[in-house]
């Protein structure tokens, strides 16, 4: 069993080994006290989707884009800010 330490301002570092076990991210988990210890669980803030499932969602109608309309589209905006002043 791994340990650790709880710092003054109760923040609890996670072994790394403990981490890879649950494949959890580096960022946030989710805990709660109970009579025997403390439960952590990985912080899921968006359910898992499909691409199925976000078709669509940004509003656009029209005729699909090439990659090379795209990259014209992004350099001419970086053109026109570099324009501006603005970096």
């Amino acid at each position: 069993m791994e340990t650790t330490k709880l710092s003054s301002k109760g923040q609890v570092i996670l072994p790394r080994a403990v981490r890879d076990a649950h494949n959890w991210p580096r960022d946030r988990v989710r805990g709660g006290g109970g009579r025997d210890g403390v439960l952590l669980r990985p912080l899921k803030p968006f359910k898992p989707t499909t691409l199925q499932d976000v078709i669509g969602s940004t509003g656009y109608t029209g005729k699909a884009k090439s990659i090379a309309d795209m990259e014209k589209a992004i350099a001419r905006g970086v053109k026109e800010r570099n324009a501006r002043g603005r970096y």
